[in-house]
């Protein structure tokens, strides 16, 4: 039997076979996870409409991949909310607290982790506690025994824990962070069921397709002889283009240095990474203004006839000119929200990271070969802020 065009006594024996079944099922669990949302969809929207009449701001937060999610989230929440929204790491708050939080301000505080054991998890949220006029927490978590999911606090709190399933055991994330960034995605469109349903099932269908037809080139693609990787989105896309540079440098082991920008801000010194030796992976809006300034800068990069491959991802099948393969997902005579394209995209660069990292002879599973990441961050001190003897008032 063959998982990702590869049998299984390979992918065991490679180190893989984690990884090549956790991006597989990705469908599946998206489905399992809104159907969990469904059964609490009450719950959940009596504790947003309380959170909204209070909340001054929205901060969406998490370390590492789970940071990235809010990068994915800000816009359709502010957008569906009009409430000021941003998305911040966790890995900043535990540093420099009075930077997001004001005794003056109620913030609803909305965090993300796979497990909910890495130190700044917690620490996040005392510090929002104790720098808050009040604080609203959503928690939205892979891991019911994780520290994150006992998180207790005087505020209000509600504890979302995924399906069992969405908790990878691998070392980088892939259905942890897809099927998290969807539960985002249904919290911004709680009052909205339909939609939930119909683009649920519309991204599930868009990932069957890349599974399908697309696995076969994305590993033609990863055996080219690529040593930088640059990763561009827009608006929504901008988080995907961020998950995809982690995930792809994360699954080499670092022997592919990644970057990710806009299009817009690829220009402004970014692109002198740009070389021979330099795939460059362009996630496309549905959005035709968007897409105006995104195939401006295809055509440039063209032009300077440097890059060694470039790859668009694209819903719709509409040709993009000066670009060596685009991979499309749409599904006929329906239409994915903008909103939810990252939920399906990251897809490419999940199958992407995995073939390299066969490709360089390293275990998807646990590429880090000396040890240097973890599954859960360790090393993190966390200080008790008291201790600071030259710090800005904060009591």
């Amino acid at each position: 039997m063959e998982l990702l065009t590869l049998n299984k006594p390979f992918l065991h024996e490679n180190g893989a076979a984690f990884t090549a079944g956790e991006i597989a099922s990705q469908p599946d669990l998206w489905n399992e996870t809104m159907l969990l949302f469904n059964h609490y969809t009450n719950e959940i929207k009596n504790f947003l409409d309380k959170a909204y009449k209070e909340a001054d701001n929205i901060n969406l937060i998490g370390a590492g991949t789970s940071a990235f999610i809010g990068l994915s989230l800000l816009g359709t929440f502010f957008r569906n909310t009009k409430i000021q929204t941003s998305a911040t790491a966790t890995t900043n708050i535990v540093s420099n607290p009075l930077d997001y939080f004001s005794n003056d301000k109620t913030s609803l505080i909305i965090s993300f982790a796979r497990s909910g054991n890495s130190p700044e998890s917690c620490a996040a949220l005392e510090l929002a506690d104790k720098f808050s006029k009040k604080c609203f927490h959503l928690i939205i978590t892979c891991d019911k025994k994780g520290m994150l999911a006992k998180f207790e606090t005087p505020n209000p709190i509600y504890v979302f824990v995924l399906p069992e399933v969405a908790n990878d055991k691998s070392l980088a994330m892939t259905g942890s962070y897809s099927s998290m960034l969807l539960t985002g995605l249904m919290v911004a469109y709680v009052h909205q069921p339909e939609t939930i349903q119909q683009q649920t099932r519309l991204v599930m269908l868009a990932a069957k397709k890349i599974l399908k037809n697309e696995v076969t080139i994305l590993q033609q693609i990863a055996a080219k002889d690529f040593k930088r990787a640059v990763f561009l989105g827009s608006g929504n896309l901008f988080g995907t283009a961020t998950e995809a540079a982690l995930k792809l440098q994360e699954l080499t082991n670092g022997k592919v240095i990644c970057k990710e920008d806009t299009y817009l801000g690829f220009r402004h010194g970014p692109k002198a990474v740009v070389n021979d030796e330099t795939l460059i992976v362009c996630f496309l809006s549905s959005n035709d203004y968007v897409r105006q300034y995104e195939t401006d800068l295809i055509n440039e990069l063209k032009d300077s006839n440097r890059i060694l491959f470039s790859l668009a991802v694209s819903e719709d099948n509409t040709v993009i000119k000066n670009t060596d393969v685009q991979i499309s997902f749409g599904i006929q005579g329906e239409k994915i929200n903008e909103d939810f394209l990252p939920v399906c995209s990251i897809l490419v660069a999940q199958l992407l990271g995995f073939f390299k990292s066969l490709e360089l002879g390293l275990s998807p599973d646990n590429p880090s070969i000396n040890g240097a990441i973890s599954r859960i961050v360790q090393g993190v001190n966390i200080y008790p802020i008291e201790t600071a003897k030259s710090i800005v008032k904060y009591d």
